[in-house]
């Protein structure tokens, strides 16, 4: 069983095809490590008897000889804020803790025809609204790599599942880092693909999104493999339309313009995550690309998105909040209420600060070909009554606000839809994961999954995807 899970969604896909592995052994294994690994309680519904019926309807199409889609057979997983027709979908909240979608949101469709089966659904704060996987209606979600830490959030769940072998492709969202982050705590992959690459039409508004859904896995091909069943223009989504490609730089570390960004207004940063994400970068650098330093001041940026953040929050939430105040977090609550307080001019200087982001990294990749960041400013954080708003201790000092404190290199890109991708880079002394960003132009998605493959290699060593046995 663990050769099987050890497997990369691609190594799966080709042992399937060559009929050297069932759908059926494969689903039943990842079942059974879903079992034995329910402690790190990484899922909300798991659907185990129609995986394997799933599974054995691949099978016979093996045995029959039909056409085979990339994914045929690979079991995977959903973030439970993502609509899953004929599957329970609760947000993470009492909310919705009876809610049956009929149809399927863009991604899930698209990741079935593809041949992929779902397993189950992912653990997430409710609504995706804090930086702490866990929620009234789940409990706590913990990290295999290390209980005593955070797993991050908002798709903490989706992370878990892939760290602890419970299937090698996941499908997040992220709204301010919530694919980014939980990869970095973790030692996954994460993709947060360009503003309307993977369409996403459950956001209420979509004219001012900055929430996406996107692929997580293993290893930086896999997430890829992921991404191109995934992506794809759809009518429905103003951002998702049919577009040119527009990347114009080398899709190579060799000669590649780096922008490397340690800080970005914080003043606190964790010496083990300087050392790794610089030696990464440094490992770029003598592979032939062109590395400058670089500063933007994201930090500034944090009230603006939370004034996004709460008042979304709000205008979904607070009216059914009252019949359900006691079955909801009260953290969520927290959330509404300060979202209630925030005006229209509040929200009009918000999109105001998001459009002047916007410029200033649109000016910032005219002189580089990516931006290499770290993903958090110190590792996993101890699971302690600083989650999920900090301040968390960046080597040993209060950073600040969570956001502009621990994160705050990850959701100023949600806000100009820039494609930002996260992998692991390194290790702590003490064992934890240690993530890179790498971010590019509009568009650039492929092209960016492809120097990622290459960093990846440059990396060999410092951190294996490997599973993390319960």
């Amino acid at each position: 069983m663990s050769d099987i899970l050890a497997l990369s969604a691609r190594e799966m896909a080709r042992a399937i095809r060559e009929r050297r592995l069932s759908p059926v052994e494969t689903m039943q294994a990842v079942l059974d490590r879903m079992d034995a690994g329910r402690s790190l309680n990484a899922f909300i519904t798991v659907v185990a008897e129609q995986a394997l019926a799933d599974a054995k309807r691949a099978e016979d199409a093996v045995m029959q000889g039909a056409h085979l889609p990339p994914l045929h057979g690979i079991p995977y997983s959903v973030k439970d804020l993502l609509n899953t027709a004929g599957v329970r979908t609760t947000m993470g909240s009492a909310l919705f803790a009876d809610n049956i979608p009929k149809e399927d949101a863009v991604a899930v469709a698209r990741a079935k025809q593809a041949g992929a089966i779902l397993i189950g659904k992912t653990t997430t704060p409710e609504f995706g609204h804090k930086q702490l996987t866990e929620g009234p209606i789940f409990g706590l979600t913990l990290n295999p790599i290390n209980r005593s830490v955070t797993c991050g959030a908002s798709s903490g769940g989706a992370a878990v599942a892939l760290a602890a072998g419970m299937g090698p492709l996941a499908l997040g969202t992220d709204g301010g880092g919530s694919i980014r982050i939980p990869a970095a705590c973790c030692g996954v992959v994460g993709f947060k693909a360009t503003l309307g690459a993977i369409p996403h039409l459950q956001v209420p508004d979509l004219f001012s999104a900055n929430s996406f859904a996107g692929p997580m896995a293993r290893d930086v091909a896999d997430t890829a493999l992921f991404y191109d069943v995934l992506a794809g223009p759809d009518r429905l989504d103003p951002f998702g339309q049919a577009r040119p490609q527009q990347w114009a730089g080398p899709d190579q570390v060799k000669g590649l313009r780096v922008g490397w960004m340690p800080r970005c207004g914080n003043s606190l940063l964790d010496p083990e995550v300087e050392w790794a994400t610089q030696a990464a970068v440094q490992s770029m650098a003598e592979s032939g690309a062109i590395v400058e330093q670089i500063e933007l001041d994201f930090v500034s940026l944090e009230p603006h998105f939370l004034v996004m953040l709460e008042s979304a929050i709000a205008s979904r939430v607070a009216p059914r909040m009252e019949a359900f105040r006691t079955r909801l977090d009260p953290h969520l609550i927290t959330t509404v209420e300060a979202g209630l307080r925030h005006s229209a001019v509040d929200l009009q200087n918000a999109g105001a600060a998001r459009s002047g982001m916007f410029r200033e990294v649109q000016a910032m990749l005219q002189r580089f070909d990516v931006i290499v960041s770290p993903v958090l400013t110190a590792p996993p954080a101890p699971l302690d009554e600083r989650l999920p708003d900090g301040p968390v201790l960046v080597a040993g000092q209060e950073s600040g606000r969570i956001r502009g404190g621990w994160y705050p290199y990850t959701f100023p890109f949600n806000l100009t839809g820039h494609p930002a991708l996260a992998l692991p880079c390194g290790k702590t002394q003490a064992g934890l994961p240690i993530g890179l960003q790498i971010v590019g132009a509009w568009y650039s998605d492929q092209t960016l999954l492809k120097i990622a493959m290459q960093v990846e290699q440059l990396l060999a060593g410092r951190w294996k995807a490997d599973v993390h046995l319960v």
